[in-house]
């Protein structure tokens, strides 16, 4: 039920994205206020995290898993009645919040819950959820948008009732975390960076899969109807869906195909395929070709997964039960501001360079960050303890 949850607050996050063209051509919305949108989203959840992400630690998985999930819920509702840029962007918070809480608290609950076999498993369903769940949301919302009526409500009335099902299905499972005093869990709303003892190096690397790979992402949440419009030569929701899913669909086999290899090695080899195949995307974003665009994303989608699996794995084990949301929440952190502070500053530009131009910034800057990291997996050693 926990991943199940995990993956669900996800799913609900990515489908807003197909229809930012039809609130362009209905609403008046502009480029910019879509970016905006994203970068919103992303910071919402990095604030989330920061400030609520070690609240499992002290007042348990559920409760918090419950409340991101209702936030999430209130974020449906919100965007069942966009008609101008402050539906969308209020929307859009709630959603970030949900995930930052979901990302800490049932990323810990998944960690706690996981079976001992395969050891990979806890690791791979907490790195790839989001990037899993958020394109699989956008190419329902996708398909809703094209073949269904009433899809600017039909869309959110699905994902919200999904919603309302996991709020009840949580408060039935059992609690992995002692309740601590409440005094202590005011503490933890604090802003803090929670890194355990001796994780430092570790979490130095999956920081850097986290900075490389969720910049290639946020990229592509903001910009995905741009790219269909402007270089693919289509409105069509479905398209926009499949440009923003290729990303990031594969990326749970990376994750398990890296499983059998040490985290550094899975970290290194899944950098240098993200690395090799950032540079065709973006090839297939100037020669706008969607065939060569789509393969590209789906080879760096299967690379990323392997890497941030990798990375994670080799942070997990530095972590006591009590620490993990803490570490989940500092890694969470480093992902979304990798996706947010590239897109603010591309949101800024993106009246004044082309699509195009911003393609190559982003793709600069995940490759050098992607190459940056496979040179600090291979100096990092082994967890000393599991």
């Amino acid at each position: 039920m926990a991943s199940a949850s995990l993956i669900w607050t996800f799913f609900a996050s990515g489908t807003p994205v197909p229809l930012y063209n039809t609130y362009r051509a209905e609403n008046g919305l502009t480029s910019a206020d879509l970016v905006l949108t994203t970068v919103v989203y992303l910071a919402s959840t990095a604030a989330a995290l920061l400030v609520l992400g070690r609240l499992s630690d002290h007042l348990g998985r559920r409760p918090i898993a419950a409340l991101a999930l209702a936030s999430s819920l209130a974020g449906a509702l919100v965007l069942m009645h966009v008609e101008a840029v402050g539906w969308l962007v209020a929307g859009r918070v709630l959603q970030g919040v949900a995930c930052g809480m979901a990302s800490s608290a049932l990323g810990s609950y998944v960690i706690d819950t996981a079976p001992r076999r395969p050891p990979w498993l806890a690791a791979v369903i907490t790195s790839t959820a989001p990037q899993l769940s958020i394109p699989v949301g956008a190419l329902v919302a996708g398909s809703l948008v094209d073949l269904a009526p009433a899809p600017r409500v039909l869309v959110y009335a699905f994902v919200a009732t999904g919603l309302g099902l996991g709020i009840l299905l949580v408060a039935l499972c059992p609690e992995t975390v002692g309740r601590r005093s409440v005094r202590g869990g005011l503490a933890a709303l604090r802003p803090q960076v929670a890194i355990p003892a001796g994780a430092g190096p570790a979490m130095l690397v999956a920081g850097g899969v986290a900075v490389a790979t969720w910049s290639l992402g946020g990229f592509f949440q903001g910009y995905s109807p741009m790219i269909a419009s402007e270089r693919l030569g289509s409105d069509n929701a479905l398209l926009v869906a499949v440009v923003l899913a290729s990303l990031m669909l594969l990326a749970p086999l990376g994750g398990a195909a890296g499983g059998r290899w040490s985290p550094r090695t899975s970290v290194a080899v899944g950098m240098l395929v993200f690395a090799a195949s950032t540079v065709v995307i973006v090839v297939g974003i100037v020669a706008g070709t969607a065939v060569l665009l789509v393969v590209a994303e789906l080879v760096a989608a299967f690379g990323m997964g392997m890497a941030a699996a990798g990375g994670l794995r080799g942070a997990i084990p530095y972590a006591r039960t009590d620490e993990r949301a803490g570490l989940l929440a500092a890694i969470y952190l480093v992902s979304y501001l990798g996706a947010a502070v590239p897109s603010l500053v591309s949101s800024r530009l993106v009246e004044h360079l082309s699509l195009v131009t911003i393609a190559v910034g982003h793709g600069t800057l995940a490759v050098a960050v992607s190459l940056a990291t496979v040179g600090l997996a291979l100096r990092t050693p082994a967890p000393a303890r599991a």
